[in-house]
C-alpha cells in the first residue's frame, strides 16, 4: 500500500533543518568557548536588554519579534540560568525583565558572536551562485503583494 502522506514532500522541512543546524552550530560555539547556560535564542533578548534597559515581557517580545508566550518561556529559562531577574511592573500582570551581573557580563561576547555570525552568513551567501538574501527579499516582496494565506487558499480551490 502506498502512502498519500503529503508531509514526505516539503520544501519547508529542509529549510527548518538548515536553520536548526545553524542554530546548533552557534550552540556548539558557546560550548567551545565555555559559555554555559546560554542558548542561541537568548542572545537577542540579552543584547536588547543591555541596550534598552529593563523591559516588560511584552515589550521584550516585541523587540525580539516573538510571541508573548515564547518570550515568557525564554525569560523563565534565562532566569533559571541567572542571566535575568524579574520584578513587578506597573500592575499585577506586568513583570519587568532586567539583566543580572552575570547576564551583563556575557553581552560583549554575544555581540561579538552576533557580528561574527552575520559576517559568516554574508560570506556563505557570497559563495553561492545566487544570493539567498536576495531570494528572501524577493519572496517577502511577493508576499506583500499577495499574502501567503491567499496563495494557500487559491491552491485549495
Amino acid at each position: 500500500m502506498t502512502s498519500s502522506d503529503p508531509t514526505h514532500e516539503s520544501w519547508l522541512v529542509p529549510l527548518k533543518a538548515l536553520l536548526a543546524d545553524m542554530d546548533g552550530a552557534i550552540a556548539e560555539l558557546y560550548a567551545r568557548r565555555g559559555v554555559a547556560g546560554v542558548r542561541p535564542r537568548f542572545s537577542m533578548a540579552l543584547i536588547r536588554l543591555h541596550h534598552r534597559g529593563p523591559l516588560s515581557v511584552k515589550e521584550l517580545a516585541g523587540q525580539v519579534d516573538v510571541t508573548h508566550s515564547a518570550m515568557s518561556q525564554t525569560v523563565a529559562a534565562m532566569r533559571k540560568e541567572g542571566l535575568v531577574e524579574t520584578t513587578p511592573g506597573a500592575d499585577a500582570r506586568t513583570r519587568l525583565v532586567a539583566l543580572t551581573a552575570k547576564g551583563a557580563a556575557l553581552v560583549p561576547f554575544l555581540e561579538a558572536e552576533w557580528r561574527a555570525t552575520e559576517a559568516a552568513v554574508a560570506a556563505l551567501d557570497g559563495e553561492l551562485p545566487y544570493r539567498v538574501t536576495q531570494v528572501i527579499a524577493d519572496m517577502a516582496a511577493a508576499l506583500r503583494e499577495r499574502p501567503f494565506v491567499d496563495r494557500i487558499e487559491a491552491q485549495l480551490g
